[in-house]
């Protein structure tokens, strides 16, 4: 049996290592680290991870030489032997992800790799390539899963449930509405569907909405031979359209046409009949629709196969008078290109002559007024002396 003095000096030392483990051990309590946590950091590029991983082997030898160079305090300069290009790439990536300068020498075939140690180099990475390609691959593993999650479909359109009246007759009351299409909507609980009512409502886009409800009781339903379910509102609703198309028509009560929509229960048009397939009429697209750049020509042109359809007058409310301006056209002057003269003492010596001229020519006409003023006194003196 050992004393206690001799288990003493048995009991090993603590070096570098253990040291560094109390040391990671203390500061993991004080942060209060769970014992099971991992790092999951990886100090290498992608790059350098893809190139490792089509040589791994070659990979790791070159690895190695980087490690005992980092380890080696003297060290301060390494030299590769003469490679391909493609692996001296890999060296200067790994040199960068070490922390050390790198640089190509000698031209080919002669072309090598010196990787140097400078004052931002400060200790090789403490996990390995193979142990960061691990890594990357559990991570890419955990991915997976949500990469190929099931794409949810989109729900389906509503089925329709009211008509719209576009662009109705200015003055069109409810009441006048009503009575107009009261035989056309008898028609539909002709058919079975009696357990369905209408209700006429105006909207803020100066277009009518004619709804479809269903009855809620009990009673109304039993009654009824067809059930009131959306698909059943939406068939009746299509068989609807052409006999109040008519009437609008016959009686002139709008001028745009009758189309199938869906109104919730705000009376807000979330589908259109146009709309089907594609984005809903509300919001921009249904101020759009609604522009006067269509009715005005902005929108498709016509084609000439239906010059009636274009010709057709605009109805509408409300009606602004202009009058448009008759531009004239605008005659262009053209100028004479003016005339430089080299020598300015001769063209001011034109000038003093034209201005001789055009004296002389106002004495003249000066002088031959004054002779005809003195011609006409002399006629009056001699008339007065006969008198």
């Amino acid at each position: 049996m050992l004393s206690p003095s001799s288990a003493r000096e048995s009991s090993l030392k603590c070096d570098d290592e253990c040291l560094r483990l109390q040391r990671n051990r203390k500061l993991a309590n004080a942060l209060k680290i769970d014992d099971t946590h991992t790092d999951d950091h990886i100090p290498y590029s992608d790059k350098t991870l893809k190139m490792f991983k089509e040589n791994v082997n070659w990979s790791q030898t070159q690895e190695r030489e980087f490690r005992v160079f980092a380890s080696s305090p003297d060290e301060k300069r390494l030299r590769f032997k003469p490679m391909p290009s493609s692996q001296r790439a890999f060296l200067h990536s790994l040199a960068e992800d070490f922390g050390l300068d790198s640089e190509s020498q000698d031209p080919e075939p002669h072309r090598h790799v010196c990787i140097f140690k400078t004052p931002r180099f400060v200790a090789a990475p403490s996990k390995t390539l193979a142990q960061c390609a691990r890594i990357a691959k559990a991570a890419a593993s955990l991915l997976k899963p949500a990469a190929a999650a099931p794409v949810i479909a989109s729900p389906k359109q509503q089925p329709f449930n009211a008509l719209l009246l576009k662009e109705p007759r200015f003055g069109l009351t409810i009441e006048e509405l009503d009575q107009a299409l009261a035989a056309d909507i008898r028609s539909v609980a002709k058919s079975g569907l009696t357990a369905v009512g209408f209700t006429t409502n105006f909207l803020p886009s100066e277009e009518i909405l004619i709804k479809a409800v269903p009855a809620s009781t009990a009673a109304a339903i039993a009654n009824s031979s067809i059930a009131p379910t959306p698909q059943a509102i939406e068939s009746a609703l299509t068989m609807l359209k052409s006999a109040v198309t008519k009437t609008v028509s016959l009686f002139k009560l709008a001028t745009g046409g009758v189309v199938l929509c869906h109104a919730d229960d705000s009376l807000i048009v979330v589908r259109r009949e146009a709309d089907s397939g594609t984005a809903s009429a509300s919001g921009w697209n249904a101020v759009a629709s609604r522009g006067s750049w269509k009715r005005l020509g902005g929108g498709i042109k016509t084609s000439t196969a239906e010059p009636e359809k274009a010709a057709a007058p605009l109805t509408r409310s409300f009606v602004t008078l202009r009058k448009i301006m008759e531009k004239k056209p605008v005659e262009e002057v053209r100028k004479s290109p003016e005339v430089v003269e080299e020598d300015w003492e001769v063209a001011a010596e034109k000038e003093e002559e034209q201005e001789q001229e055009q004296e002389k020519e106002k004495s003249e006409l000066s002088g031959s007024d004054s002779e005809a003023e003195a011609e006409g006194r002399s006629k009056s003196a001699s008339v007065d002396g006969d008198v």
